[in-house]
């Protein structure tokens, strides 16, 4: 029994279609380009019928008329700070099954003040933080420390994130705050900059079948002299490119072992405290005294096919041993698990011998006791 998957996505646009100048640089940054597009269609072509499902203003409609048996979701939006809950909410609207995160889940995670919120309640270590709100600019501080971190409240893939976003004193930061809420018309969030080693933690699964793959380390000492140790929009987008890539990421880290479980263990209670399904990836940095703090979380992680880009989510895959297709197709037969949909005679997602884990991957709750 073949499943009919429906694949929603936002592409983002070609050099013909961009918007115009006064359109923000970085506004389709979230949106995922062609060829990874391609690429996760391919993977899912091999459980069953793709049916192409542009998160568009048509997308409602050809939801309902396709009528899959489950959506393969990783659309971002665009509009308004719940942007990364729409397909998940038409789908439950129209009742149609889904991969991923639900509706609550990735408003929560896409709302920074609301994420340290829930993982300050659940006792997951994360940044002391204030939150801009009275759009001149101005802060109150409450007693945290410089040097500070600015960013927007509500975006993704390092958009205001830069060189500019570290500031040594308290007038630095607000400049950022007013930079970013004229700039972006959100608040910012301030935390206090951590001074450790950056991580970034994919996982895969659910319940006890949570599985922590190879943590990638951040390596700051790769960026142009002068840089600040941060992993922002020039890293990712400027000083990355095909002809002069950064070496910036260890995968696996070096890691003791008590640290991997303190970072294991970090991670895996964000992603729990937060509600994540099926896959997610945790950003985590070390603190002065080298203890694993949270510092977002993306429950819809990039993954850019091509090895030779850094995209942490598949490199992570790959270091335990699963293929791009395998890793694909593992959350898909995740959600397929957790929605029991797995009652047919026949495994509604095939292991094709090409496609089998050659090895065994750490499960959460034995990385996070040990």
């Amino acid at each position: 029994m073949a499943l009919r998957i429906g694949f929603a996505f936002n592409e983002k646009p070609s050099e013909e279609e961009e918007p115009p100048s006064s359109v923000s640089h970085d506004r389709f940054a979230e949106w995922d380009d062609p060829e990874t597009i391609a690429a996760v269609a391919e993977a899912l072509g091999r459980a069953g019928t793709v049916i192409r499902l542009k998160a568009d203003e048509s997308f409602p409609q050809r939801l309902r008329e396709s009528q899959p048996d489950i959506v393969f979701n990783i659309a971002e939006g665009l509009h308004g700070p719940n942007r990364e809950a729409h397909v998940p909410a038409i789908c439950e609207f129209y009742g149609i099954p889904y991969t991923g995160s639900d509706p609550l889940t990735l408003a929560l995670g896409l709302d920074k003040q609301r994420t340290k919120e829930v993982l300050a309640a659940r006792g997951v270590p994360t940044p002391r933080w204030t939150v801009s709100g009275n759009g001149n600019g101005t802060l109150r501080l409450d007693g945290l420390s410089c040097p500070l971190f600015v960013k927007p409240l509500y975006e993704g893939s390092s958009k205001g994130i830069d060189v500019g976003s570290l500031c040594g004193t308290r007038m630095e930061a607000e400049a950022r705050v007013r930079w970013v809420e004229e700039r972006y018309g959100q608040p910012a969030l301030v935390e206090e900059f951590l001074t450790g080693r950056e991580f970034t933690v994919a996982i895969l699964g659910n319940g006890l079948g949570t599985r922590v793959l190879p943590p990638v380390e951040i390596r700051f000492d790769s960026l142009p002299p002068g840089a600040p140790p941060l992993y922002g929009w020039e890293a990712k987008w400027v000083w990355d490119t095909p002809d002069a890539p950064l070496s910036i990421f260890d995968c696996p880290a070096h890691l003791t072992r008590d640290l991997e479980a303190d970072i294991a263990g970090v991670a895996l209670g964000a992603f729990h405290a937060l509600g994540c399904r099926d896959w997610a990836r945790v950003d985590v940095r070390l603190d002065a005294s080298g203890r694993a703090n949270v510092l977002e979380l993306n429950a819809l992680p990039g993954i850019l096919p091509d090895p030779e880009q850094n995209s942490c989510y598949p490199k992570a895959a790959r270091a335990a041993g699963i293929s791009y297709d395998r890793m694909i197709l593992s959350v898909l037969e995740a959600a397929v698990e957790r929605l029991g949909m797995t009652r047919a005679a026949t495994p509604l997602v095939p292991k094709p011998a090409d496609l089998e884990t050659p090895q065994p991957v750490r499960m959460g709750s034995e990385a996070a006791a040990q």
